[in-house]
């Protein structure tokens, strides 16, 4: 069993999110209010403050949301995760739809430290059942 260390969204696609500590997943969309948010299969981004530590590792002043993951965890191991494996994160139920991605465009995060983890370590996921999710709450696979 994981725990969410951080709930982060942005405006803007291409932007570093911010923590905003809680917020609503709606089912087929995403975060409420996040620009990523949508019709379509990356609807939620996570990434393990243990993928975010080897980065701080490097060199790098980074922390939650910067990598543009609306949920930071801990504790669970998401790039074990198969396509079509469902977390329980807060009130929410989750699809995983996507590990890793290809990036189009050096990000901020690329052009400071030359890497970026987001493309190896980062998940994508769908909500199947909305809800608060919040820093503190748990996340887990379930098989329901």
């Amino acid at each position: 069993m994981g725990k969410i260390i951080a709930v982060c969204k942005s405006e803007n696609k291409g932007e570093r999110k911010v923590n905003v500590s809680s917020a609503r997943l709606v089912e087929n969309f995403g975060v409420e209010g996040d620009a990523h948010g949508g019709s379509w299969h990356r609807q939620v981004s996570l990434l393990a403050a243990e993928s975010i530590a080897k980065m701080i590792d490097k060199g790098l002043k980074v922390g939650p949301g910067d990598f543009a993951e609306n949920l930071t965890t801990e504790g669970i191991d998401l790039t074990a995760l198969p396509v079509g494996a469902k977390l329980r994160a807060g009130d929410a139920l989750l699809e995983v739809t996507q590990i890793g991605k290809k990036c189009h465009a050096r990000c901020a995060i690329y052009e400071q430290a030359g890497d970026c983890i987001m493309p190896r370590e980062g998940i994508f996921a769908k909500v199947l059942r909305g809800g608060v999710v919040s820093a503190g709450d748990s996340i887990d696979v379930v098989t329901e």
